[in-house]
């Protein structure tokens, strides 16, 4: 059910509309950068940028094209798409973008390994690709991690399509950029010389349960966290019902007075 495209028409599915996008970005790229700098077509004042989006829900990346993909109008081309860390790491290689609009939690090792693999090309002095992530997870850990993994800011999925195109353009420049109150987190961990202390009960829960305990705290419905999580109803009792098992409570008040003690709602 995954998919990727790029510039070179790699994908996984053959004949897709995404890979026919990515064809025709690799045959425009040049030829839109130059009208960007002369402050013509690119949209956003002349200014152009060229983004891949890595997550693995096709419809969350469909949505994201949609909303900040009108190049004409927003200035931002996107020139390739990925479902997972494999994926993610052979369309940036071979599409060289300026942003990568990075998800937090893949299949196949997360952003933090994305940015791992992607080193080099974050290094590069005349040619950087800059990473910005977009997760709907606001957790102090997950926010670090790709910070520290090199990441330029991490914005969560609650942004507006305006600031979104806003923070890309931002990234590219070399700005860091966070959604409100993110920052404190990376100040806070990055004046701390201190190591930050084990929670081995919250260890023994998967990243995506741990979205959905943080939800769940905060009141959400179980239709509500399907929507925002794009998956099932059945798969939000599934993953409740083992956070439930995995931490020994018995209902959902009593998780949110064991995330509310943590400091994790």
């Amino acid at each position: 059910m995954s998919e990727a495209t790029g510039e070179n028409g790699t994908h996984g599915t053959h004949g897709t509309p995404q890979a026919a996008r990515a064809a025709e970005s690799a045959e425009s790229a040049e030829s839109s950068r130059a009208v960007g700098a002369a402050g013509g077509v690119g949209g956003a004042g002349g200014r152009h940028v060229r983004v891949v989006l890595v997550d693995d829900h096709r419809m969350f990346r469909t949505g994201v094209q949609a909303e900040i993909g009108r190049t004409e109008e927003t200035g931002v081309e996107v020139v390739g798409e990925a479902a997972d860390v494999d994926q993610a790491v052979s369309v940036i290689t071979a599409t060289r973008p300026e942003v990568v609009l990075l998800d937090v939690h893949l299949p196949g090792g997360g952003g933090v390994e994305v940015l791992r693999r992607c080193a080099g090309l974050m290094a590069d002095a005349e040619r950087p690709v800059r990473f910005l992530a977009l997760s709907v997870s606001d957790a102090a850990e997950d926010v670090i991690g790709v910070i520290r993994g090199g990441a330029r800011g991490y914005v969560t999925k609650t942004i507006t399509g305006a600031d979104l195109v806003d923070s890309i353009f931002r990234v590219q420049e070399g700005d860091a950029v966070f959604s409100p109150r993110l920052a404190g987190f990376v100040l806070d961990a990055f004046a701390s010389t201190d190591a930050p202390p084990v929670d081995e009960d919250l260890d023994r829960l998967t990243q995506r349960e741990r979205e959905v305990l943080r939800l769940i705290a905060r009141g959400y419905a179980y239709k509500e966290i399907a929507k925002q999580l794009f998956i099932s109803v059945k798969t939000v009792e599934s993953h409740v019902s083992a956070v439930l098992r995995k931490l020994q409570l018995s209902n959902r008040h009593e998780l949110t007075r064991w995330a509310t003690a943590r400091r994790l709602v």
